[in-house]
């Protein structure tokens, strides 16, 4: 007959006395385990060991079918209480490593606003297109609007309707770059006024910027593709002095109010009579240097008054519309406006030449 073993006030035989001295080792070694856990994943491995549906403690529970009746609820409520102190101080443990490791990603992420920042680089515009604005800004205010044309044009708009004939220079083929027989790349935003014309009644003031392509060797002053910006008035009784008070204007925009403008007889299929327009050299202040050759002058731009047949050709009255018309040269004014020597600078995309503007 198995002998009776007092506990705490309770009784238990001599299975059950085993029951409980297993119960506390396993009590130990998971609270000791628990203490010396250094992570999430070691606490959660703990728990499946002693917790779990395998866990030693759980198969404690499984092993009081073998007690006495009277052994039962006194194993039952050891286990349980056993297993509640686990279930707390795992839970402490979580707690405590959830709170470590925000501590400790705060202090990774940690700023030290003491520390110079780092420069932040900003973006610019690029110097031909600070020109640009700058020149659109010029001419609306005078009332200009600005209209846009295809970079592919037809042989009829960019030369036909702008009365260049079919022996013209400009027409062959080491000045233009044609893409079929009647299609090239456009070598003037002129095609633009042309389409204008054709789709507006006058009066017409329109501004067409736009990059332009001819067949050009590279050099200093020379790119195959370029950029333009043309102008053109239509109205009733435009003279020529409408024309140099609008290119006078804008030139002192531009260059400053000091600055002189000539203008120069010229030739242009499309305009007659036809101007080169100078400005005072910006390098030298009209003195004479090597960018002006001396001269002390830089031609920027030509202009006339548009000639009567490519007023017909768009089906405008010529004997009761007159117009005027010019067109600059973008890269052209930027480099001089900036006192840039080489042209080619503007199209290398050299992060230390724009850095300057």
């Amino acid at each position: 007959m198995l002998r009776p073993v007092i506990w705490t006030g309770l009784i238990l035989f001599f299975g059950g006395f085993l029951m409980k001295t297993q119960l506390e080792a396993i009590s130990l070694q998971a609270k000791e385990a628990i203490a010396n856990a250094n992570s999430q994943a070691e606490i959660e491995a703990l728990r499946v060991k002693y917790l779990g549906k395998k866990g030693e403690l759980t198969a404690i529970l499984k092993q009081m079918g073998s007690l006495s009746p009277e052994e039962r609820p006194i194993m039952g409520q050891l286990v349980n209480q056993a297993k509640a102190e686990v279930e707390a101080l795992i839970s402490e443990k979580n707690e405590q490593m959830k709170k470590l490791a925000m501590e400790q990603k705060l202090k990774d992420e940690t700023i030290d606003i003491t520390l110079p920042a780092k420069e932040i680089k900003k973006g610019k515009l690029h110097p031909l297109n600070t020109v640009l604005n700058d020149m659109i800004d010029i001419f609306t205010s005078m009332g200009f609007d600005v209209v846009d044309g295809p970079e592919v044009e037809t042989d009829h708009y960019n030369f036909e309707c702008l009365n260049v004939p079919a022996d013209h220079p400009a027409r062959d083929m080491q000045d233009t770059f044609y893409l079929a027989e009647n299609l090239l790349l456009r070598t003037q935003t002129s095609a633009a006024q042309i389409r204008t014309m054709e789709n507006r009644k006058p009066p017409i003031r329109v501004i067409c910027p736009g990059r332009v392509f001819r067949a050009d060797e590279v050099d200093a002053t020379h790119s195959p593709v370029f950029h333009q910006i043309e102008g053109l008035v239509v109205d009733k009784g435009i003279t020529m002095c409408d024309l140099k008070g609008v290119l006078e204007e804008f030139a002192r925009e531009i260059y400053g109010k000091d600055t002189a403008v000539k203008f120069r007889p010229s030739f242009f299929p499309f305009t007659e009579p036809s101007v080169e327009v100078d400005v005072t050299c910006s390098e030298c202040g009209g003195k004479g240097c090597r960018v002006c050759k001396g001269s002390g002058w830089i031609e920027i731009l030509g202009a006339g008054m548009v000639h009567p047949n490519v007023l017909r050709s768009c089906g405008i009255d010529p004997e009761e519309y007159s117009g005027f018309a010019f067109g600059i040269g973008l890269d052209r004014l930027t480099t001089t406006r900036y006192k840039i020597s080489d042209i080619r600078l503007l199209f290398e995309n050299d992060k230390r030449f724009l850095d300057q503007f």
